[in-house]
């Protein structure tokens, strides 16, 4: 009987190859699975707990993007509003501001800057918009402002602290430390603190400041110092008596540090000269009251080192 024979037929070696893949594979599947069975056998959790955090976290991935989407359709700004109604129907509103730190200034002022926001759901308030209103006020260097829940705004203010007067045309203007004006006071009172005068004073009252302090026992007794040309400072004493001093910082530091030794050893203040004159280097010019056809020659009296300076010898013309 004549016998057919197939041609492409798999060969007995390919044959053996390929069972032998397949065991390679079934075995590997069941390796795999082994460990995979493993891992989840030891984690503290059931695989039911962990199948439910799987499916928490594509939901809140799915959450977020719906958000970004949202939010190219001005969606956020609708959910804000409608947030900010229902917290205020739930009495989370502006009803009463409570306002501390204020010694000084005109509370009244703030209240003006917080008193729109009365009514106004409290999601809903700029608290970083009020403060930068508050510091527009001449007297607060500094606010905060929080909320107090459910419905009390809470300012706190840091008041500037008055440091002395500046003197300006038919006015005198309280000023701070850094000469930022304050508000206009009267004459009165500026006759208990320090006046500054001049064009372009308010700004030099920091260097004013260090000056004074090179000379601490002359400083409480200086009752206004007027700032000339632009250049130095003219300095009048309780007792009226002037002190010109020289241009720079140094050069008048170390004229009112000299004074203060001779004052100290000869009683300048409250003594018969009226004005002294140190914008010489070397000398200092004393000018006698009752001499009005002098006053425009100040007399040289002495060296500056010289204890005599401000004694008799100053009566020479």
């Amino acid at each position: 009987m004549a016998q057919t024979i197939k041609r492409g037929g798999k060969g007995v070696r390919r044959a053996a190859a390929t069972r032998t893949n397949k065991a390679r594979v079934t075995a590997a599947k069941r390796t795999t699975g082994s460990v995979l069975d493993q891992a989840m056998a030891a984690l503290p959790v059931s695989q039911e707990r962990l199948h439910q955090a799987f499916l928490a976290v594509i939901l809140g991935g799915a959450a977020v993007l719906a958000w970004v989407v949202a939010s190219f359709a001005g969606v956020p700004a609708m959910a804000t509003v409608q947030i900010a109604s229902l917290a205020a129907d739930a009495g989370f509103e502006v009803r009463r501001v409570e306002v501390r730190g204020v010694e000084r200034m005109n509370e009244l002022k703030v209240y003006d800057k917080v008193l729109g926001e009365r009514d106004r759901a409290m999601p809903l308030v700029d608290l970083a918009g009020l403060r930068e209103k508050l510091l527009e006020l001449s007297w607060v260097g500094d606010a905060r402002v929080s909320r107090q829940l459910p419905d009390t705004l809470v300012i706190d203010i840091v008041e500037r602290v008055p440091h002395a007067v500046l003197k300006k045309p038919g006015r005198y203007v309280l000023i701070d430390a850094e000469g930022r004006e304050l508000e206009p006071v009267k004459e009165a009172r500026a006759k208990s603190m320090l006046v500054v005068a001049g064009p372009g004073a308010g700004k030099q009252v920091v260097g004013l400041d260090k000056l004074l302090d090179a000379a601490p026992a002359l400083k409480p007794q200086v009752r206004e110092a007027e700032w000339i040309g632009n250049r130095r400072w003219n300095l009048t004493f309780r007792t009226g008596q002037v002190l010109a001093l020289p241009e720079g910082n140094k050069p008048s530091a170390k004229a009112l540090v000299e004074f203060a030794r001779l004052d100290g050893v000869n009683r300048l203040l409250g003594g018969r000269v009226a004005a002294f004159d140190m914008r010489a280097p070397d000398r200092i010019y004393l000018r006698l009251p009752n001499r009005a056809a002098d006053a425009a020659k100040p007399t040289p009296a002495a060296s500056a080192s010289a204890k005599p300076a401000a004694k008799p010898a100053a009566k020479a013309d």
